[in-house]
Formats: structure tokens, C-alpha cells, sequence
């Protein structure tokens, strides 16, 4: 039986890490927006048939972009998007978060061409702290517009660890179905600790190792824009990673400054910057700087700042140097077919700020179980 392909257009797409999953759940992702051309090169190279749109979409009224994309009103089946968050965020310290920040703002936006576009279904992802910050008044604002336009809307927040990606990163979703008729939280398929319950088998979290082990080995500064794989894929996440082409790219080992390098070779697998000698220590940062992973744990959420060994708990669990662009599109969800462009710095925002695929094709799967197409 051939399935369907829903017609989605994603908002604040950045580089794609919505679309990939929508695509991987048979969607037909007709377009893309985003007001950054470095993110949006990114998306128009993985996505070489949807129309890449890089505009503000405050800019314009929803009707001028339904134009400029040909579309009409009640024509799509799900309308995706992230728009961007930091005013929420708890990476921003908190006498910073106010009300009315502009990135909050941008949330009314997304929901302006929600009524505009009238879609069949929507898919809007934030960070986790917007469901209930600000006394809830933003999530209670989503609700009460899209309930007013004629959608059951179901608020939840995922753990991407809970859906076969390797890492910690809890996020707020708001899906919403025109009708009475709310969607449920797509079921969780990895735990913690494992059940197995009569034929139900579930899987434990994927860990570092199970996601990275089999990419070569690298000294600082090393790595080629091509390269063979390691070894033979010995985990199911690898194997459903790896590219079709059987080359991995993007897996170049960023240099590392002499007191960043004798920092990091300072330390073992699972030790941060408390464990620093006394010649090498830093004044305060963030919790995790200049840690190193296991590859026992399970990764923390992936920033945009993933390219500073002092920003988080960025060095890889053997190689004394931080992790490359591709190890860090696996922890985030990406397959190896995904390809990123732009600086080190750039591609390390681009993933850092984007959605996990992987999540996405779960939820995507959700939504077409629970319609029944």
C-alpha cells in the first residue's frame, strides 16, 4: 500500500532538523522559511527540492508568503516550526528573560500564520521552560488562539531520550488537530531502566558510544572533508545513521588552543573543570566546561556553543579534543547523509539550535497512526 505524502511547510526552519524528520515520516515538505542565509544554505543543500525562502516573517503579513509560496488557505496538511526561544531559555540567566523579549514575540508570529494558513494539523516546538514560564502565559496564550480558530492543541514536553536520540534535551511541543478531536503524546520507545513486558521489548537510551564509536579516531585539527568509516556499525542507532553513500563528512576535529588542549588532556572520561590542577583551572563558567564524556553516559542538550571546550561538556570520551561537527549531528539525531555548510562555528550553531530529526519522525508518525493516513 502506498502511504500518502502530507504536504508540511516549515517556519523558522533553520537548517532543517524539522523537516529532516518530517521528510524521514513521509511528508512532502514543499518549503522552508528562515531569516539566516547561513542556516538556510544548509537546508536549500539537504532539501534540493523545496523552495528555500530566507525572509523575516514579521516582515510580511501570512498572506504575502502564502503568495509568494503559491498556497492557499486550508490547502496543508501540517504546519511546522521553532520559532526562536531565547527568551525562555533557561541558558540565559534569569534577571534576562522578561515578558515581552523579542524572541517571545516571535511565538505570536508562528501563530498569525497558523489562522492565516488554516492547516489540517500544527507542529510547533520551544524550549521546555515556555510551557509554564511566565505564570504559563504563553503556553495558555497558544491554547487559547488555537482553540479559538478551531483546533484541539495537547501541550507537552518530550525528553529526546526517550525516543532512541543520546541526549538529555527536554523540549515543549504544541500539536494540534482542526477538529475536537486532540492528538496524543506519541508512546516513548527507550528507557532508562528497560522492561520487558510479555512480547513488548522496550529498548534502554542510547548512549555516547552506541552513537559515535564508529567514526574515526582524531587527533585536534585533524580530520578530511571525506573519510571512510572506522569499523563495522555495532549499535542500531549506527546503523540507522550511517549514509547511503558509506562516507562520512563533516568529521573534522576543530584545533584547540595549547591551554584549551592541556586542559582537556588533563583530565579522565566523566571529569569537568573541578577536576583541573591548579595551574590550568578557570573562574567560574558553566557547570559542565571543559568536561569530558563518557561513553557510558548519555549526552547533555546539545548549544550552539558545542565548539567551546569552556562551555559545556564537549570532549569526546578517548580523543583528547572536543567533538566534530558529524558526532555532534549523531547526538542530535542527524544521519550521516545530512550535510552541513558554512564555519565550524556556523555548522555548530545550525545543529545546536535545531530539532532533532529523529524526535520529529516520531511524532510525524504519531500524528499519521492517530489520523489514520
Amino acid at each position: 500500500m502506498t502511504i500518502s505524502r502530507l504536504k508540511a511547510i516549515d517556519l523558522f526552519c533553520g537548517c532543517g532538523g524539522i523537516s529532516a524528520g518530517l521528510r524521514d515520516a513521509n511528508f512532502r515538505v514543499i518549503a522552508g522559511v528562515d531569516i539566516e542565509p547561513k542556516y538556510m544554505a544548509t537546508f536549500q543543500h539537504n532539501f534540493r527540492e523545496t523552495r528555500s525562502l530566507n525572509a523575516d516573517l514579521t516582515k510580511y503579513i501570512p498572506t504575502e508568503i502564502m503568495a509568494i509560496l503559491g498556497i492557499e488557505p486550508g490547502e496543508l496538511d501540517l504546519l511546522a516550526g521553532g520559532p526562536p526561544c531565547q527568551g525562555f531559555s533557561k541558558n540565559v540567566p534569569r534577571k534576562y528573560r522578561y515578558m515581552h523579549d523579542t524572541n517571545n514575540l516571535l511565538v505570536r508570529t508562528f501563530l498569525d500564520y497558523c489562522e492565516a494558513l488554516e492547516p489540517n494539523l500544527i507542529l510547533m516546538e520551544n524550549v521546555a521552560e515556555m510551557k509554564n514560564g511566565f505564570s504559563q502565559q504563553f503556553s495558555d496564550e497558544v491554547v487559547e488562539r488555537l482553540d479559538g480558530a478551531g483546533y484541539s492543541v495537547t501541550p507537552i514536553i518530550l525528553n529526546a531520550a526517550e525516543y532512541g536520540i543520546p541526549q538529555r534535551r527536554r523540549r515543549a511541543f504544541f500539536l494540534a488537530a482542526r477538529g475536537t478531536t486532540p492528538l496524543e503524546s506519541p508512546i516513548a520507545t527507550h528507557y532508562k531502566e528497560p522492561l520487558q513486558i510479555g512480547l513488548l521489548d522496550n529498548r534502554a537510551f542510547v548512549n555516547v558510544w552506541e552513537a559515535i564509536g564508529d567514526l574515526p579516531s582524531l587527533h585536534h585539527g585533524e580530520g578530511h572533508y571525506e573519510s571512510e568509516y572506522a569499523c563495522e556499525a555495532f549499535s542500531d542507532y549506527q546503523r540507522k545513521m550511517r549514509s547511503s553513500s558509506g562516507k562520512v563528512r563533516n568529521h573534522i576535529a576543530r584545533r584547540l588552543e595549547p591551554t584549551q588542549y592541556a586542559r582537556l588532556a588533563s583530565l579522565q572520561p566523566g571529569q569537568g573543570h573541578k577536576d583541573l590542577p591548579d595551574n590550568l583551572k578557570v573562574r567560574g563558567g558553566y557547570s559542565g566546561a571543559y568536561g569530558r564524556l563518557t561513553k557510558e553516559m548519555i549526552a547533555p542538550t546539545i548549544t550552539r556553543w558545542v565548539f567551546h571546550p569552556g562551555s559545556g561538556r564537549w570532549g569526546h570520551p578517548v580523543d583528547t579534543r572536543t567533538l566534530t561537527i558529524r558526532e555532534v549531528a549523531r547526538i542530535q539525531g542527524f544521519n550521516d547523509d545530512y550535510e552541513f555548510v558554512g564555519s565550524f562555528v556556523q555548522q555548530a550553531g545550525q545543529i545546536g539550535n535545531a530539532v532533532p530529526p529523529l524526535l520529529i519522525k516520531q511524532i510525524g508518525l504519531s500524528m499519521r497512526q492517530q489520523l489514520g493516513v
